[in-house]
């Protein structure tokens, strides 16, 4: 069998502003397997699955069925959902036996119900949806079990998060941000930098809600600058140079800085394990960075 992501690797795929465009997500707790679409090819009633996801996309948001690590999470009912929506800053919990109810209340703007809790601690979603690519099985469960060793209640399984050849692809919420190529040996590192409130850029492949070349800008300055506080690199502003490349202001703690980012397609390769052999994707490079606080020419 072909695998995606040891391919990628020795390709040298980058991956930079890769991360999926909304800024929300939705997690709807769902043990036992699931297919290749997740929640919809799940224990779940396809039918009310279509109804979530069809309410959570007209709200904005990313759908993501998770389970807790482990086998025995494998067989629990599914009568009682644990869901919740994650943005920029929280991830609010409720639990329901109303999957429709809720669906519409969706629609309407916000469940109704009180809240069961409201977390602010990093929580560690990755995927590991087999099904969907072999790659986030291999790579995955293992980096999943690491972590929950290490944080035991805040790592979840989770269905696709984009970019299989990146696997092992972890989502830290609140937050959004998304990493890939994650080996059990640096679970702990990931860790610590995510409740430091700092990142590790050179496993970083972008943030959620943002546009490629702002993700892209975002991590080649953590990279180039040398900072690792998450908060420290604010985007301003994008302006872009046709299809091919643009320009990303940032406000860094020295002042603003501009990133100049390509885009490229990239040869034709095999991108998922499942995939054709000549698919082609989106790249994005940093190319330079000026010195925070220079005036731009003209």
């Amino acid at each position: 069998m072909i695998f995606c992501a040891a391919q990628a690797e020795e390709r040298g795929d980058t991956m930079l502003g890769t991360a999926p465009p909304q800024s929300r997500v939705l997690l709807v707790h769902q043990p036992g397997p699931w297919g290749p679409r997740g929640l919809t090819e799940s224990r779940c009633n396809p039918a009310v699955a279509q109804r979530i996801e069809a309410a959570a996309g007209r709200a904005g948001m990313r759908v993501q069925a998770i389970r807790r690590p482990g086998k025995h999470e494998r067989d629990l009912p599914t009568d009682v959902y644990d869901v919740a929506i994650a943005d920029a800053s929280t991830v609010t919990w409720w639990r329901t036996d109303d999957l429709v109810t809720f669906a519409d209340e969706l629609d309407a703007g916000m469940p109704r119900a009180e809240p069961v809790s409201v977390d602010t601690v990093p929580l560690f979603l990755v995927c590991t949806h087999g099904r969907h690519d072999a790659c986030c099985a291999l790579r995955g469960i293992p980096l999943a079990t690491a972590l929950h060793r290490l944080r035991p209640g805040r790592v979840w399984e989770t269905t696709h998060l984009s970019g299989d050849r990146f696997a092992a692809n972890v989502l830290v919420l609140p937050g959004g941000d998304l990493y890939g190529r994650v080996v059990p040996d640096l679970a702990a590192a990931l860790v610590a930098a995510a409740e430091a409130g700092s990142v590790m850029p050179a496993l970083l492949r972008g943030r959620l809600g943002m546009a490629p070349f702002a993700q892209a800008a975002l991590v080649y300055a953590h990279e180039q600058l040398g900072i690792a506080a998450r908060d420290a690199l604010t985007v301003e502003g994008v302006e872009p140079n046709g299809t091919d490349g643009a320009r990303v202001a940032l406000a860094t703690p020295g002042g603003r800085a501009v990133v100049t980012v390509a885009a490229s397609t990239s040869a034709p390769a095999r991108l998922t394990c499942r995939g054709p052999e000549h698919a082609r994707a989106r790249v994005y490079t940093g190319v330079a960075i000026s010195a925070p606080g220079e005036r731009r020419a003209g």
